[in-house]
């Protein structure tokens, strides 16, 4: 089985601009880099879940959408880092099983790749991040603080400020 560091897409791996979809307005989040090496380097596969709403709501194309996650996963890979695949949902339906805070993505990632969820983590910036992830069975949540408040009482989790407070 394998281990996962799942992370959500705008706020936490890149700069939360608001329906980022051009890479000339795709900005990297300090430390992003040595948090997904440090986790690929003790086993853990890098996997990426994220709600693309834009999409639907006509403000950029789905085609926009995976150019850029092709550009932002070469982007890792220069820096010896793999994304093991990026799984998105287009829906605004909050009732859609896929978009957080269902935990879809997650249970599609756990069956394609064989997860531990007991030893997986996930890193979001949105409580929806962390209730979807809860809901597929992982057990390290954490909060990345900063454009969104927490408002969940409902589960454990982490706060953090700077990605690089999940090792501590």
């Amino acid at each position: 089985m394998n281990k996962v560091l799942f992370l959500d897409r705008d706020g936490v791996i890149n700069k939360d601009h608001h329906y980022v979809n051009q890479i000339k307005d795709f900005e990297f989040m300090d430390g992003i880099f040595e948090l997904t090496k440090r986790f690929q380097d003790m086993g853990y596969l890098i996997i990426v879940c994220t709600n693309q709403g834009g999409i639907s709501k006509g403000y950029y194309k789905e085609s926009d959408l995976i150019n850029i996650s092709e550009w932002m996963t070469q982007e890792f890979s220069k820096k010896g880092i793999k994304i093991s695949k990026v799984y998105y949902e287009i829906s605004m339906d909050t009732n859609h099983p896929r978009r957080k805070p269902n935990p879809g993505m997650f249970l599609d990632a756990i069956k394609d790749f064989d997860v531990d969820v007991s030893k997986s983590f996930m890193v979001g910036d949105k409580i929806s991040d962390l209730l979807a992830a809860h809901k597929a069975g992982i057990p390290n949540l954490y909060f990345l603080e900063g454009k969104y408040i927490e408002s969940t009482h409902e589960i454990s989790y982490h706060k953090i400020q700077k990605l690089d407070e999940v090792f501590r």
